[in-house]
């Protein structure tokens, strides 16, 4: 998570969406730079309102606009499974390494998920609370040039970015069965993502 007080720009940092490598290049810039704990760094809407944006409203009253980024569902996905496979997770209960993409999806339709699938959802981490406010700006994860454009001109600051936490390369193809019980099942996630810049 980064906050530019400033600007009134809050960026929350939806899990695989490229948020180390913007917080690599920002960091510098940023008022207010979280990246540990992942529960603090990936705080989801609702608990940055509940918290950061909170003592923003109670000690200035202001509010941060929210930005984040969204990826596309199945790309998302296989972002996840691909980042599962690493060799250093072979034997730990998140390791997807001897399971198909496909199968990874069919665990991740599940209730409850098993550990390896359990990677949450884009749709909630948007989520609001009551009377809470939502994100302002969201860009979808293909529009790169569109984000920094977005940055560079909100924040009044060039920069560059570098490619950093790149999951390991991977088979990700889904029968078409279960992409079409993916859509059903995860049609807020897909709305998600169609809504965004």
């Amino acid at each position: 998570m980064l906050v530019f007080y400033k600007e009134r720009l809050a960026i929350l940092s939806v899990p695989k969406t490229g948020s180390t490598a913007y917080h690599s290049a920002l960091r510098d810039r940023a008022d207010l730079v979280i990246t540990h704990p992942p529960e603090l760094k990936h705080a989801p809407v609702r608990r940055y309102d509940r918290f950061i944006q909170n003592m923003f409203r109670k000690m200035y009253d202001t509010e941060m606009e929210i930005m984040a980024v969204v990826r596309e569902p199945i790309d998302w996905l296989g972002s996840w499974y691909r980042f599962r496979r690493r060799k250093d997770r072979i034997g730990h209960p998140h390791s997807t390494r001897d399971l198909s993409f496909d199968a990874f999806v069919q665990a991740y339709m599940q209730t409850p998920r098993p550990e390896f699938a359990d990677v949450g959802s884009q749709s909630e981490f948007f989520r609001t609370r009551n009377n809470g406010v939502g994100a302002s700006h969201v860009f979808k994860y293909d529009n790169q040039d569109r984000i920094v454009d977005f940055l560079q001109n909100r924040l009044n600051y060039e920069f560059s970015l570098q490619r950093e936490n790149v999951s390991p390369p991977a088979e990700t193809t889904l029968s078409s069965a279960t992409e079409a019980a993916l859509r059903k099942h995860s049609k807020a996630d897909f709305a998600v993502y169609e809504a965004a810049q």
